[in-house]
């Protein structure tokens, strides 16, 4: 492509050296330059691109988006001066790759919980409605049935870019994403098209990054603030910062609630562990999906899907046949049965949803043991809160190891247990060691018994330094259960 395509989308202050060249690729990674390529330099959180032109351009850029001037120039080199490198990625890399999210129905799905499972059952829906569908969330990117592993819940912009653009060249025509309030403040969704947002929820998270939840929830706003006025915006009508989402909007405002009037009620009618009864709109809907978040995760799906225009008969059809995402409330049983179920609540406002969910269904005499752990380097003001939802809404609890990275698991854990009031103590154990806290939990189980392995969901590693080792609580519990079962 030649550069001065880019150069109008990005429009920068300063231009120096010809624009008039091709550029082969783009990137924003120094190490990962071709011969050829467009260099943007970010300022990122850990390392400024700034620092690595040169050694960009000796790898074989021949173009650079920075925001500040190198003191020595390249004459086979065009430098764009932009104010902002992180905006100006997105509407480069769109152009590059010939804005690709224009060529798509592409929805976004914003909030706390709820993001990759509502992305996800979007995918598969209208993959079952016959469409050929991409997905980009926490668990996996998507490209039709071609699957990649995912590395971030919503990537850079230009590798969310070049999925989109493969997309498109795989003959998609929608795509689900999940949009991580990250990526909204380091502006990886900026010059994308969206015919639609989806607000779930906003509960304590990410503090670490954003610091105060007011800064938090600003974040989560700015998606909805620049949806264009042809777009909808699908919001939680049951929760109470739902309108706040959506009050500068310029997109049309639709609602789904259990609670209150909606554009899109449901009502649970009836909920068992294998499953619940629900009435979405007037007509009653079995799913094998529980717990009142998946109703409303439901609830936007099909909202979403009627404002996308598809058949109301068939979308009810196809609803009623969507199994659980993985590490989402996922069963794994034992031979002796034992229940097992694994989920990826990570936050006290998902974990609290989880163990509602199975006390309302469990039965007199049916203990609930959860396994559960906070990780490292994370926001810490939230390990006493689940160790204490934990503790008050279970039989017996074990903390343990969850992905510690550069922090100390037992400073962690010793974090986690302030949250644990002295009533509570007796049934709450501390085992460091992740599988050795399943194995615990398994041992205190009898036959019938209910065991919550919470925090990891689908993830089969365990980041203890900068190491990834391999770990999957499903793995490990079907591993144990088979000793068990001998």
């Amino acid at each position: 492509m030649n550069f001065n395509t880019i150069i109008e989308q990005i429009k920068p202050v300063q231009v120096a050296g010809s624009a008039n060249i091709e550029v082969t690729s783009i990137g924003i990674n120094s190490r990962d330059v071709k011969s050829g390529e467009c260099f943007i330099a970010l300022k990122g959180t850990q390392v400024d691109g700034h620092t690595y032109i040169a050694d960009a351009i000796a790898k074989g850029a021949v173009a650079v988006i920075c925001e500040n001037l190198p003191s020595e120039q390249k004459n086979n080199v065009c430098y764009a001066v932009v104010e902002n490198t992180d905006v100006a990625a997105g509407w480069a890399a769109s152009a590059f790759y010939g804005n690709p999210s224009s060529k798509l129905k592409l929805v976004g799905v914003t909030g706390t919980n709820g993001k990759t499972t509502t992305a996800t059952l979007l995918h598969d829906l209208f993959t079952a409605l016959g469409y050929q569908a991409g997905l980009i969330s926490t668990v996996a990117y998507l490209i039709d049935k071609e699957r990649f592993n995912s590395t971030h819940t919503t990537p850079d912009a230009v590798t969310l870019n070049k999925l989109l653009h493969d997309m498109v060249e795989a003959g998609c025509t929608h795509c689900f994403m999940e949009v991580s309030s990250h990526a909204i403040v380091q502006k990886r969704i900026e010059g994308l098209h969206f015919v639609g947002g989806i607000f779930t929820n906003i509960t304590h998270d990410h503090l670490d990054y954003h610091k105060t939840f007011e800064k938090y929830l600003k974040a989560k706003k700015m998606f909805f603030d620049q949806l264009p006025k042809e777009a909808f915006a699908l919001t939680n009508g049951d929760e109470r910062n739902g309108k706040v989402m959506v009050q500068n909007t310029k997109a049309t405002i639709k609602t789904y609630a259990l609670k209150t009037l909606a554009d899109f009620k449901c009502k649970i009618v009836e909920q068992h562990l294998d499953g619940m009864l629900l009435q979405l709109n007037g007509t009653e809907i079995w799913t094998s999906l529980i717990g009142d978040f998946n109703a409303y995760n439901l609830s936007a799906i099909y909202g979403t899907a009627i404002l996308l225009g598809a058949p109301k008969e068939e979308v009810e059809r196809i609803i009623s046949s969507l199994k659980s995402v993985s590490g989402r409330f996922e069963y794994v049983k034992s031979a002796t049965g034992i229940t097992a179920i694994v989920d990826y609540a990570h936050t006290p406002d998902a974990l609290q949803n989880v163990v509602d969910t199975i006390n309302r269904l469990r039965i007199p005499g049916q203990q609930l043991i959860t396994v559960v752990g906070c990780g490292g380097n994370r926001d810490k003001t939230k390990r006493p809160v689940m160790a204490k939802v934990a503790t008050e809404n279970s039989d017996r609890v074990i903390l343990t190891s969850d992905n510690p990275r550069k922090e100390k698991a037992e400073d962690i854990l010793q974090d986690m247990y302030e949250g644990v009031s002295a009533s509570n103590r007796k049934k709450t154990l501390t085992i460091v060691n992740r599988r050795e806290g399943i194995k615990a939990a398994i041992s205190f189980a009898d036959s019938k018994d209910i065991i919550l392995v919470a925090g990891k969901g689908h993830e089969d590693y365990q980041i203890i330094g900068e190491t990834k080792h391999h770990f999957d609580d499903k793995e490990t519990l079907k591993e144990l259960f088979k000793e068990l079962d001998k």
